[in-house]
C-alpha cells in the first residue's frame, strides 16, 4: 500500500503529508502509530503562535529592470513568494535559522543563494539578476558526422527527443514523431500491426526512384530495401529505445550525405549510459485496447430484402437469405496490445552502458492479425587513454513473428450480402456459407470474409540486427585534431509461408496454396573520418574530411508454388544456370568534406562536397558531385539585441546545394543497367520444336548514358525565440529542383530490346513554406506545459516528362494507381503525369449533377462536345497530395 511521510527540517515549519490510501493526515511531532492522540495534538499545534523574521529582496534582468512574477522560495519548506512589477518580494514569518533561496523564473538560469535569518529580524537579500537561460540555443543537434550547437546550425534541421515523442501504442520508430515535425508527412498505409509508412520530407523529388528519406541509425545508414514477411523495415527497431531523431531537411544539412539524401535524412540516436552514473533499472510496461472507431454505412438484412424484393429480378430474389449478418463487425474485434522494456543503465567506472529488452504483442483489428516482436539492444562506451580514445558499441537486435489476415476481406464485408450466414452445414468449403451454381463454386461472386480470414495461415519470423563499433580518438600532437572510424552493419532474413487449404472458397479451383519464401539483405559498412577544431581569436574553424564505403547485397530464393496437397501448381524460374537462389549487389564508395566558420557567434558558414560512386552507373557516369553552402546571421548576437529580453534568439540563414539519387529499386534491369544483358524467359513462355519446349534468352533494355539524378534546394529560414526562450520556432521557405529524372518512359523501339526503359529524363519542382511554432506555457520544478504546433505547404509541378514534350501531350499514365471503369470498359488507371501539373494527378470523367444537387448514375460530361463521352473526355482533378499538412500537440 503505497504512502508517503515527510519529515519537517524544523519543529515549527509545518509540513504535511497526506496518506490518501489510509485517510490519515501526520502533523509534525505525532507518530504515524499515535492515531488516538492526533486531534489534540493537532489543536495544541494550530494555537501555538507563529514568530519568525521577514527576508526582502528584488531580482532583475542583465539590463538592470525588475523582473515581475519570479518564484522565490526556501529550498526544504513550503515558505516563499513571487516577485511584484517591480522586482521586489517579501517572505513573512520564517522561523529562524540558514536557509537557501531559490529564484527561478521561465527563460532564465536559476539562482541559489546561502541566507541566515534571525527571530524578529529582517533579512535584506542583496540584489539578484538572473542570466538569460540559453540552454535550448547551447543544447547539442545531431547532425551529419557529428553535432552541434542549436545556435550554430546553418541549415534546416529539427531535432524531437524522448520528451517530445507522441505517446501511447507506438509499434514504429517512425510513428514518434508523426505530426511533431515541419515539413515531414507520416501516411501509415493500414491499420494492421506493424504497416509501413510513406515518409515524405518536403515532396517526393522523384518519380521511378525512391522518395524515401535516407534513415540512419546511430551511424548506420540501413537499407530501405523492402523484405519479404515484413511490411515496414522500421518496424524491427524498439521506438523505447530511441533518445532523440534529428530530421534534416535542407540540401546544406543533408549534403554531407550525398547519395541517397535528394529526400531529407533522418537520424535516429538510441539511448546510451552516462559515465560515474549509478545502475538504474528501468521498466515500462503499457497496455492498450483499440476498437474500430466506426464502419461504412450498408443496409442492414431488412434493409437489403426488402430493396431486391422491390427491384430485384426473380434469380435475385431467389438467392436471398433468411440470416442477419453484419459482415464488418464480424470480421473486426477488439484488439489488446502489451508493450513492456526492461532497461539496465550505469557505469562501471569510465565504461558506461545500456543493456535492454523489449516484448510486444499487438493483435490487429482484424480478426487473427498479430505482429509479436523480441528485441534486445547493448550500448557500450567507454572512455580510454585519459579520455582521449572514446569507444561506442551498439548492438540492437530483434526477432518479429507477424500473423498476416487477408486484408481483402475488408473490401468484402461491405458489399457482401447481409442476408446470408457466416456457416453453412452443408458447405463443401471447410464449413463457410459460398455462393454456388448446381453446387459449383460462383467464380464472379464475392468470397466469404470470414472464411477469407479463417481459411488463411499467413505467417512469417523476421529477424535484424544493427551494430557498430565507432572509434574516436583525440591525436595528441596536434591539438584540436580527432580521428574516427566506424564499422557498422545492417542484416536482415526473413522466412515464411502462405498456406489456403483445397476446401478454401477462395482458391477452390486451384485445390489451396502451400507457397514458400525467404529472403535476406545485408548491408555493410566502413566510414572514416578526420576532424580538426581550430579557434582564431573570437573566429572558430572546424574541417572534417572522410571516406566511406558500403555494400548492399540482396539475398533471393526462389520456391515452387504448391497447392494445398504440395503438387505443383507453378514450378519455379530458375536462373540460366539451374539455380533456386542468387544474390544481387552494388556499392557506394564516398569521399566527403565540410568546413564550419563561425566569427563571433553571430556570421556563420557552412560549406560541403561530397563525391559518391555507385556501381549502378557505368564507369563514364559513375560519380557524382554534390555541394552545398550555407551562410547564417545570428543577429540576437549583435550588440543591439544582445540584452533583449524580449526576443532571446533571432537568426537568419540562407543555403543551397546539392544532393542525388541512384535508389532505382532491385532486380538485373535497375542495379546493372548500363550493361547489355539476357534474361531467361518464364516458364509460361516458352519456344516449341517438335514435341519440346526451350526456355529462351531475351535481350533486355539498357542505357550506357544512365547516371545520377540531381536535386538542387533553395532555403531560406529564419529561427526565432520570444519571452526568455518561452516561445521559440522557425520558418522556412524552401524551392527544390529535381533534373535527370530517372524516369521510366517508352522509347522507339530497337532492335532486341524491349520499348519502355529507365533513362535520365524529365524535371520536376517543389514549392513550400514550413511554419513551426512552441510554447513553454508553464514551466517549473513540478509541472511542465508545452504546446507545439506546425504547417507545411508544399507545391509540386512536373516541368518535363520526355526529350521532346509536346505541349499537347496527354501525359503519362501511372501505372498501378487508382482505377476507373466506364461503360463496359476494363479497368484504367487513374493518375497521370503530365508537365504543368503535380505528379500523380487524377485522370477521371466529369461527373455530373441532378438540380438535386446529386451525382446522376453513368453520366458524365462531354467535356469536348463532339457528342461522345469517351477517353477524350478525361480531365486531370485533384491530386493525392495534400495542400497543407498540420501538426498540433500539448506535452
Amino acid at each position: 500500500m503505497p504512502f508517503s511521510l515527510l519529515v519537517p527540517r524544523r519543529p515549527r515549519s509545518f509540513q504535511w503529508a497526506l496518506l490518501p490510501t489510509l485517510g490519515i493526515v501526520l502533523l509534525p511531532g505525532i507518530a504515524a502509530a499515535n492515531p488516538a492522540g492526533l486531534a489534540a495534538n493537532a489543536s495544541s499545534l494550530a494555537m501555538e503562535p507563529l514568530a519568525g523574521g521577514t527576508i526582502t529582496g528584488r531580482i532583475v534582468d542583465a539590463s538592470g529592470e525588475g523582473l515581475p512574477g519570479v518564484t522565490v522560495v526556501l529550498e526544504g519548506t513550503s515558505l516563499g513568494a513571487s516577485t511584484d512589477a517591480t522586482g521586489a518580494y517579501s517572505i513573512s514569518n520564517v522561523p529562524a535559522g540558514s536557509y537557501t533561496l531559490v529564484t527561478s523564473y521561465v527563460g532564465f538560469k536559476a539562482n541559489r543563494t546561502p541566507i541566515t535569518v534571525t527571530e524578529g529580524g529582517t533579512t535584506a537579500v542583496p540584489v539578484a539578476t538572473l542570466a538569460e537561460n540559453t540552454t535550448l540555443l547551447n543544447e547539442a543537434v545531431v547532425i551529419g558526422y557529428g553535432s552541434q550547437r542549436r545556435q550554430d546550425v546553418t541549415g534546416s534541421v529539427e531535432q524531437i527527443d524522448e520528451k517530445q515523442f507522441v505517446k501511447g501504442q507506438v509499434t514504429n520508430p517512425e510513428q514518434l514523431i508523426q505530426g511533431k515535425v515541419a515539413g515531414v508527412q507520416i501516411t501509415t498505409a493500414s491499420g494492421a500491426p506493424g504497416a509501413a509508412s510513406d515518409i515524405r520530407i518536403r515532396g517526393g523529388s522523384s518519380l521511378n526512384a525512391s522518395n524515401s528519406p535516407l534513415i540512419v541509425i546511430d551511424g548506420v545508414p540501413v537499407d530501405n530495401t523492402s523484405l519479404a514477411g515484413n511490411s515496414n523495415p522500421l518496424s524491427l527497431i524498439n521506438p523505447n529505445d530511441i533518445e532523440s531523431i534529428t530530421v534534416l531537411k535542407d540540401a546544406s544539412s543533408t549534403a554531407i550525405y550525398g547519395s541517397r539524401a535528394s529526400n531529407g535524412v533522418i537520424i535516429v540516436t538510441t539511448k546510451r549510459g552516462l559515465q560515474g552514473e549509478a545502475l538504474r533499472v528501468n521498466v515500462s510496461t503499457q497496455h492498450s485496447l483499440a476498437k474500430a472507431a466506426d464502419f461504412v454505412p450498408v443496409l442492414s438484412a431488412s434493409e437489403f430484402r426488402a430493396t431486391v424484393n422491390q427491384y430485384g429480378n426473380d434469380q435475385q430474389k431467389a438467392t436471398l437469405g433468411t440470416a442477419s449478418t453484419d459482415w464488418q463487425k464480424e470480421i473486426f474485434r477488439t484488439a489488446y496490445t502489451t508493450d513492456n522494456t526492461v532497461s539496465l543503465i550505469g557505469s562501471a567506472g569510465k565504461v558506461p552502458f545500456r543493456v535492454s529488452g523489449g516484448y510486444l504483442n499487438q493483435q490487429g483489428l482484424l480478426l487473427d492479425n498479430s505482429l509479436k516482436r523480441y528485441s534486445g539492444s547493448v550500448g557500450v562506451t567507454p572512455l580510454l587513454l585519459d579520455d582521449n580514445l572514446r569507444i561506442d558499441i551498439n548492438i540492437k537486435g530483434s526477432v518479429i513473428k507477424n500473423n498476416f489476415s487477408a486484408q481483402d476481406a475488408v473490401n468484402r464485408a461491405v458489399y457482401f450480402d447481409p442476408t446470408q450466414p457466416v456457416y453453412a452445414t452443408d458447405s463443401k468449403f471447410g464449413g463457410f456459407f459460398e455462393f454456388t451454381d448446381n453446387g459449383n463454386i460462383r467464380t464472379l461472386a464475392p468470397r466469404n470474409p470470414v472464411g477469407l480470414i479463417k481459411q488463411r495461415e499467413d505467417l512469417s519470423t523476421v529477424k535484424r540486427s544493427i551494430g557498430n563499433i565507432q572509434l574516436d580518438y583525440k591525436l595528441p600532437f596536434v591539438a584540436g585534431l580527432s580521428a574516427n572510424v566506424n564499422l557498422g552493419y545492417d542484416v536482415q532474413r526473413s522466412d515464411g509461408n502462405l498456406f489456403v487449404p483445397g476446401t478454401a472458397g477462395s482458391d477452390f479451383l486451384r485445390g489451396g496454396i502451400n507457397r514458400e519464401y525467404k529472403q535476406g539483405l545485408n548491408n555493410t559498412l566502413l566510414e572514416t573520418y578526420a576532424k580538426y577544431n581550430r579557434d582564431f581569436g573570437k573566429a572558430k574553424l572546424e574541417v572534417l574530411g572522410g571516406y566511406s564505403w558500403q555494400q548492399f547485397q540482396n539475398e533471393q530464393y526462389r520456391f515452387d508454388d504448391n497447392r494445398a496437397d504440395g503438387t505443383v501448381y507453378v514450378a519455379a524460374e530458375r536462373t540460366y544456370d539451374n539455380q533456386l537462389s542468387f544474390t544481387d549487389q552494388y556499392n557506394l564508395l564516398s569521399y566527403y568534406g565540410r568546413a564550419n566558420l563561425n566569427i563571433n557567434d553571430r556570421y556563420l558558414v557552412t560549406g560541403t562536397l561530397r563525391a559518391d560512386g555507385s556501381s549502378r552507373f557505368s564507369p563514364d557516369n559513375r560519380w557524382g558531385y554534390f555541394p552545398s553552402g550555407a551562410v547564417a546571421w545570428r543577429i540576437k548576437g549583435e550588440d543591439f539585441l544582445k540584452e533583449s529580453n524580449a526576443i532571446s534568439d533571432l537568426k537568419i540563414r540562407f543555403g543551397v546545394g546539392q544532393t542525388g539519387q541512384q535508389d532505382i529499386g532491385t532486380g538485373s534491369g535497375n542495379l546493372y543497367g548500363y550493361l547489355p544483358f539476357y534474361s531467361l524467359s518464364s516458364n509460361l513462355s516458352q519456344y516449341p520444336q517438335g514435341s519440346n519446349y526451350y526456355r529462351t534468352l531475351r535481350a533486355e533494355f539498357y542505357d550506357l548514358n544512365r547516371k545520377w539524378e540531381t536535386t538542387t534546394t533553395y532555403n531560406a529560414g529564419i529561427d526565432y525565440g520570444f519571452f526568455g526562450g518561452r516561445v521559440y520556432g522557425s520558418v522556412d521557405v524552401y524551392k527544390r529542383d529535381t533534373k535527370d529524372l530517372l524516369n521510366t518512359v517508352f522509347l522507339a523501339a530497337l532492335t532486341n530490346q524491349t520499348n519502355a526503359g529507365t533513362i535520365n529524363v524529365g524535371s520536376l519542382t517543389n514549392k513550400g513554406v514550413e511554419v513551426a511554432v512552441n510554447v513553454d506555457a508553464v514551466k517549473g520544478d513540478q509541472l511542465n506545459l508545452s504546446l507545439n504546433a506546425n504547417a507545411t505547404f508544399n507545391r509540386n509541378e512536373l516541368t518535363k516528362l520526355t526529350n521532346s514534350d509536346s505541349p499537347n501531350a496527354v501525359g503519362v499514365v501511372v501505372s498501378n494507381s487508382a482505377i476507373y471503369n466506364f461503360d463496359g470498359e476494363p479497368n484504367q488507371n487513374a493518375q497521370i503525369n503530365t508537365v504543368g501539373y503535380q505528379e500523380g494527378a487524377f485522370y477521371v470523367y466529369e461527373q455530373k449533377y441532378g438540380a438535386d444537387g446529386k451525382p446522376l448514375v453513368n453520366e458524365f460530361v462531354d467535356r469536348n462536345a463532339d457528342g461522345t463521352v469517351d477517353s477524350r473526355d478525361l480531365y486531370r482533378y485533384k491530386s493525392p497530395r495534400p495542400k497543407a499538412i498540420l501538426g498540433f500537440g500539448v506535452t
